[in-house]
């Protein structure tokens, strides 16, 4: 497993090393050694997955705040999406930058969000399967969302007019 960091503190690509023969392929998914190399208190305390059926749709951009603010590594097992992480953090030098990678099942490959940043994807195919290692119980109490078309972050979604829930469409924005 490789982590390869991006522009914005803490968030990575991790990209799997399968080693395959005739059968298939076998590859270590996650490794704590390797996790806590770039968080010493890296913990996984829950493990959720999600359907979304139609292809375009948007889910986020949501995070927990402290004192249950969350890591987050994320997978898709069927189909592919567009991740994205937004560093909500503002003493952050990349404070309202995002970055975005392709995930499927094909390119086995993982993003790694960290806790100050919010995280969503949107669906490239249909019936996309996405599971997140967390590393903080869901508590919604300290639920918290911006906007998934927020200008003041200005993500490039790939696919126009993104169906979402009233609930994601209802985050606010963020101030200018």
């Amino acid at each position: 497993m490789n982590l390869t960091a991006t522009k914005i503190a803490g968030v990575y690509g991790v990209t799997l090393e399968p080693r395959g023969d005739a059968r298939g392929y076998f590859a270590r998914v996650f490794d704590m050694t390797r996790m806590r190399e770039v968080d010493s208190k890296f913990q996984i305390v829950q493990i959720n997955r999600s359907l979304t059926q139609a292809r375009g749709t948007v889910r986020g951009l949501h995070y927990q705040r402290a004192p249950k603010a969350e890591d987050k590594l994320v997978q898709c097992l069927q189909g592919k999406i567009f991740d994205v992480a937004v560093d909500l953090r503002p003493d952050s030098p990349t404070y309202r930058q995002w970055v975005g990678r392709e995930l499927s099942a094909e390119n086995k490959e993982l993003f790694l969000v960290p806790k100050g940043c919010a995280h969503g994807f949107q669906t490239l195919t249909d019936d996309c399967l996405v599971e997140y290692f967390v590393s903080e119980y869901y508590a919604p109490e300290t639920e918290g969302g911006v906007r998934w078309n927020d200008p003041a972050i200005g993500v490039d979604w790939p696919l126009a007019d993104p169906f979402t829930s009233e609930k994601d469409a209802a985050w606010p924005l963020l101030e200018r």
